[in-house]
């Protein structure tokens, strides 16, 4: 045998394998290889959109964590204004009522200065007719010298 033939039958027979590579398993393995392509396209994008995604919600929950801090602190304060007022009107209540209880209180000594001055009033115009009774000797009549007596008592 020659090696030409050897030769020619070896390049009759590659091409015969490229051709049958070519016609039965070139597209499938090319299709393959764009599908698998395109899933590490779409799997990497996916990634992206993750991340994008992932970024921003961790800038929401940061967002709604001001916000909750500030509503936290919104409402401290606000607690806080609400217990001072509440405070102050139990003060300015206080006030009010020791006020009012001081006014009771002075209304009271009033009435019982009032009721001492008309019972010394009483033992003075008793204490006044038992003189005038021993001065004169008789027995004063106090109903007919009342108006006198009351008169004497304004005087004092």
């Amino acid at each position: 045998m020659s090696i030409t033939i050897t030769l020619f039958g070896q390049i009759l027979t590659f091409i015969v394998l490229v051709w049958f590579i070519q016609k039965f398993l070139w597209g499938p393995i090319t299709e393959m290889m764009e599908a698998r392509s395109k899933r590490i396209a779409d799997g990497l994008a996916a990634s992206e959109r993750g991340k994008h995604e992932l970024e921003l919600a961790e800038q929401r929950s940061a967002e709604r964590l001001r916000e909750a801090k500030q509503d936290a602190s919104d409402i401290i304060v606000a607690a806080n204004k609400r217990s001072n007022e509440i405070i102050e009107d139990a003060k300015e209540q206080g006030r009010v009522e020791g006020q009012r209880q001081i006014e009771v209180a002075v209304s009271e000594i009033e009435q019982e200065v009032n009721r001492i001055k008309e019972d010394l009033r009483r033992q003075f115009v008793n204490l006044t007719l038992a003189t005038a009774e021993k001065i004169l000797e008789r027995e004063v009549d106090a109903t007919a010298h009342d108006e006198f007596l009351n008169k004497m008592l304004k005087k004092l």
